[in-house]
């Protein structure tokens, strides 16, 4: 009974963080956009918030799902999307189209709470900003 009232709360947990998760979005010609923080020039969403790779992804495969891909939102790409540069999509195991630069799948971080925050870069050894090059 006790292991299933612990189901039940990790549940509750992820819906909750799910519900939170803001989409990251990106203009229709992708995600040139960048800005000037202190670590560097970095990519952007729509919105100016940093954009970050995922060291255990490999190009052209994402491998941030379940509650990884709440607290890291994918950047979801169009089926109208126009890859440029650098820039191309990639397909999730779910089907869904996610922006990549140089092969590399891009999110946005949950606790970046303005334009231009890079609290993401360097998490658990495995993140990092995406720089402009």
């Amino acid at each position: 009974m006790k292991s299933l009232s612990l189901w039940a709360f990790g549940a509750l947990v992820i819906s909750v963080l799910a519900a939170c998760a803001a989409a990251v979005s990106m203009a229709p010609g992708g995600p040139g956009t960048t800005r000037q923080t202190g670590l560097g020039e970095v990519f952007t969403d729509a919105e100016g918030m940093t954009l970050y790779t995922y060291d255990a992804d490999k190009p052209g495969e994402s491998n941030c799902t379940g509650i990884c891909a709440v607290i890291w939102p994918p950047v979801i790409a169009t089926e109208a999307a126009e890859p440029t540069g650098g820039f191309t999509t990639i397909t999730r195991g779910d089907g869904a189209l996610q922006w990549a630069y140089r092969g590399m799948p891009l999110y946005g971080y949950v606790s970046d709470a303005n334009p231009g925050d890079t609290s993401g870069d360097g998490v658990d050894g495995v993140w990092n900003a995406a720089l402009a090059e």
